[in-house]
């Protein structure tokens, strides 16, 4: 390509991957979304509850084997495996400990090569699904938020709902049943999955064909337009910046497909008195490229995750303190993404960063009484600087290291690298140690002045 000029590089870009990607793009879902829109009708017929939850796990069933075939029987295996152990634990108070360590155990013994690794990881997204359906309905048991215990089908039906088996996103028990009840097949509910379906599209010929060449076919900054192997040698954060970029879209794709799916299936709507409203949000594009703070970042990246995390797991940890939680917190989200070095230290990395950043921008706050919080003050706060040039300044700096952070920390998902690479420690070393480790010493820095002031 270094020899194409701008105007033929966009049409091979049109012709040659923008294209194809939006029909491949299609093509890998269409069974999914018809499987949905069928559960839906389903759903809507006046007919038993046992057919509906029935017609889910069928649903759930078929994509399953669309997407891996015969591999699909790990996620039924952790899926009876669940309902055993919530079965064997009914009469007991601590079903979600129980249920956690069991499907620890069993994710352990999958990431440690006991099935095959490439089988594995692409059923991780699934086994990861049912993991938190499955430990969330224990703990709501736990607590009594559930008051009858489930019986098989309504169970497996639940965790293999097929709005959300393949791509997610995590729904409560309680909503499921919710989705059962069939609402109306509204001009709202197609638009919303009308919507969310272009974004994705969108979103994923971002992270293909445009991310990847951003410097400098699109954003020219070497004078000439054209790329330059050198000036690619040298400019190791350009190169890390396509990299985040075309990461953080890949994760909206899902995002918005998981959206489209779960609505398509007939949940994923809010009630407010009379008036329903097809409004879940799984990501927030926006306050992930343009953030307040690293805090911000995290909760917009998958707000159904994030509730889940901080339902399920920082508030029962919360009892070891502020900032034990947060380690915990962030080593859950590690281990049910998969026991992958890079993974484990981009979480845990932004477990220390958020923490300090949040304590940091809380004293600063103290002692300037100024609206600089990790989070936006409400518009009751009792702040007496509020709107001054200086506190809009000081957000801004913070938002300007959280993209530097996040360019830090996305540089290690690197699509062209090969997948045995990336999974390698070596790998997380080196494209760290090409950045100077740069976002390590500026949280280091931030927690010294923290301590300091």
């Amino acid at each position: 390509m270094d020899s194409f000029g701008r105007q033929e590089f966009l049409q091979y870009l049109a012709e040659g991957c923008i294209l194809p990607t939006a029909q491949q793009g299609l093509e890998q879902v269409w069974h999914l979304l018809l499987a949905c829109l069928l559960c839906r009708i389903v759903c809507r017929l006046g007919i038993p509850v046992h057919v509906k939850q029935l017609s889910s796990l069928a649903g759930g069933l078929y994509v399953l084997y669309v997407f891996f075939e015969l591999h699909m029987v790990w996620v039924i295996i952790l899926s009876l495996l669940c309902f055993l152990i919530l079965f064997l634990c009914r009469k007991s108070s601590s079903r979600g400990v129980f249920l956690s360590l069991a499907i620890l155990i069993y994710m352990l013994l999958g990431e440690l090569h006991i099935i095959d690794p490439e089988t594995w990881h692409k059923m991780r997204g699934s086994q990861m699904v049912v993991a938190m359906k499955a430990i969330s309905l224990a703990f709501d048991l736990d607590r009594g938020a559930v008051s009858s215990f489930p019986t098989m089908l309504e169970f497996l039906s639940y965790v293999c709902f097929v709005g959300t088996v393949i791509f997610g996103p995590w729904i409560s028990f309680t909503h499921y049943r919710d989705a059962l009840d069939g609402r109306k097949m509204s001009v709202a509910w197609f638009g919303k999955v009308a919507l969310s379906f272009v974004k994705s599209q969108v979103c994923l010929v971002v992270s293909t064909c445009i991310a990847p060449y951003l410097f400098p076919y699109f954003i020219p900054i070497y004078g000439d337009g054209l790329p330059r192997r050198n000036a690619r040698r040298n400019g190791q954060w350009l190169h890390a910046y396509e990299t985040a970029v075309s990461f953080h879209f890949s994760n909206y794709f899902v995002s918005y497909l998981s959206e489209t799916t779960i609505v398509m299936a007939g949940a994923g709507f809010s009630e407010h008195k009379d008036h329903l409203k097809w409004d879940i949000t799984v990501a927030k594009p926006l306050n992930i490229e343009l953030p307040r703070s690293m805090v911000e970042v995290v909760t917009s990246w998958n707000l159904p995750m994030s509730r889940w995390l901080k339902k399920y797991v920082f508030k029962s940890a919360l009892k070891l303190g502020t900032f034990p939680a947060i380690l915990v917190t962030y080593t859950a989200s590690a281990l049910l993404h998969g026991l992958s070095f890079h993974l484990g230290a981009v979480l845990l990395s932004l477990g220390f960063i958020t923490y300090v950043e949040h304590v940091l921008r809380k004293r600063l706050a103290t002692i300037f009484n100024a609206c600089i919080l990790s989070k936006r003050c409400p518009s009751d706060c009792h702040h007496q600087n509020q709107k001054a040039v200086w506190v809009y300044g000081t957000n801004l700096f913070f938002s300007a290291l959280s993209i530097f952070h996040l360019i830090y920390l996305g540089s290690l998902f690197d699509l062209d690298a090969e997948d045995e690479k990336v999974y390698m420690a070596s790998y997380t070393i080196q494209k760290w140690s090409e950045l100077n480790w740069a976002s390590h010493w500026v949280m280091l820095g931030s927690w010294v002045f923290y301590w300091l002031i």
